[in-house]
């Protein structure tokens, strides 16, 4: 799951960087050459473009260094943790439900993937099989109850089996 969340920030990078390289530095000299500075929309707007350009790089590049110190021994193997997969009784909607918990990069609440950073994320962590999370949410609390998990070493395993 890491790996894959690693490919995709370095691939976004390299595509910033291409175009804080090539393509800006072409559309600046570009809007230049239209004349006065100082009422030239176009060259603001492509200096505005490479500023963001560059935050965006340097916050992906701390994202990067991030995960990669991300020690998988440090997920629980029989608690709630990151990239577990859990299903839960949400008995506030009296209906089951499975969330996966994922890096706030990848959630998707729509296909159940969920950051550990949300509220939900947040109260099922270091839960295990059987225990209560209770959910603090703009429309009041919620109480699951933790029914079944995966932790990602399971899959991790599953995996290795299926190799």
């Amino acid at each position: 799951m890491t790996d894959q969340l690693r490919r995709k920030l370095q691939e976004e990078i390299n595509a910033l960087e291409h175009e804080l390289v090539y393509d800006l530095p072409k559309e600046i000299k570009r809007a230049a050459a239209l004349g006065d500075l100082s009422e030239n929309a176009e060259y603001h707007m492509a200096k505005q473009r490479q500023e963001f350009v560059k935050a965006r790089v340097r916050q992906l590049g701390r994202r990067l260094a991030d995960l990669s110190l991300t020690n998988m021994n440090n997920i629980p193997k029989d608690k709630i943790g990151l990239g577990s997969t859990v299903r839960v009784y949400d008995s506030t909607k009296n209906e089951e439900v499975e969330y996966k918990l994922v890096t706030s990069e990848e959630s998707d609440v729509a296909a159940g993937k969920i950051s550990t950073t949300s509220p939900i994320g947040r109260a099922l962590l270091n839960k295990k099989v059987g225990e209560e999370a209770t959910v603090i949410t703009p429309s009041g609390k919620r109480e699951l109850e933790i029914l079944a998990l995966t932790t990602i070493h399971d899959e991790a395993a599953e995996e290795k089996a299926g190799d």
